[in-house]
């Protein structure tokens, strides 16, 4: 039995601007908490903004990847994002690369990918979560899910749910040093709702540790990763649909 990925959790100094930027740029509904993002099918990721007072002054471990299936399509995508409140960010591309580096209304990173990607050609337009991160955390977040592993070359890893949708995927080494707490963290359920501390323990014999805080309000049990990087273990929100394996 393995964990169920509930949703991505996103720091947000303005959780309502942000659930509005993300909502409208990806066109999912907004749960009747107005902060969280409803998948459109079971394949997409559900996401919750909550309000942090905490700084970042450096590139988040996490960021999302758009897809396109033209060109048309990725610049109606860059307009959209732009006109919701979004800007060009530069972080050293070259114009010879394809793909548009953006930043939403907080600052956090985001691209939107040029058609023809091979690597995204399976997936949703939230094709990737690219995450800095080792092999080793790659391997975790396999096990932990159940997700099989889609690529594994050069310390570069990604998972995909069997059933489809976005990718996560681990960039390899060198990894940034970490300054602060992740912008952005999983929160994953019990393969049972009897089955919280069977599961956590689990997790924790595949690499994960406790953590001594809490990750703020409606956060479970909270680990982290082989990379150090937080998640939540609990069980479902009532009514809340989930990203299935």
């Amino acid at each position: 039995m393995t964990s169920r990925l509930l949703e991505l959790c996103h720091d947000a100094r303005d959780p309502d601007r942000l659930a509005h930027f993300w909502g409208r740029l990806l066109r999912q509904e907004t749960d009747s908490d107005g902060v969280t993002l409803l998948p459109r099918k079971d394949t997409d990721i559900a996401i919750r903004f909550v309000r942090t007072l905490e700084p970042r002054s450096t590139p988040n471990q996490m960021h999302l990847h758009l897809t396109s299936s033209s060109a048309e399509e990725q610049q109606s995508t860059v307009n959209r994002a732009l006109e919701l409140g979004g800007r060009h960010l530069d972080v050293g591309q070259t114009p010879e690369e394809g793909h548009v580096v953006l930043a939403d209304p907080e600052g956090n990173e985001f691209c939107v990918i040029e058609p023809g990607n091979s690597f995204l050609a399976d997936t949703a337009f939230l094709g990737e979560l690219a995450c800095d991160g080792t092999r080793d955390v790659g391997i975790f977040w396999s096990a932990a899910l159940g997700w099989p592993l889609v690529w594994d070359h050069d310390e570069e890893t990604a998972i995909q749910s069997p059933r489809g949708g976005a990718k996560i995927a681990w960039g390899g080494p060198p990894v940034r040093p970490r300054s602060h707490r992740s912008v952005m963290h999983f929160h994953v359920g019990p393969p049972a709702p009897d089955a919280l501390d069977a599961e956590v323990e689990r997790l924790l014999s595949l690499g994960a540790r406790r953590l001594d805080r809490s990750l703020g309000a409606g956060c479970g049990i909270a680990l982290a990763d082989p990379d150090g990087n937080e998640f939540c273990v609990q069980g479902p929100r009532p009514g809340r649909r989930r990203l299935r394996r």
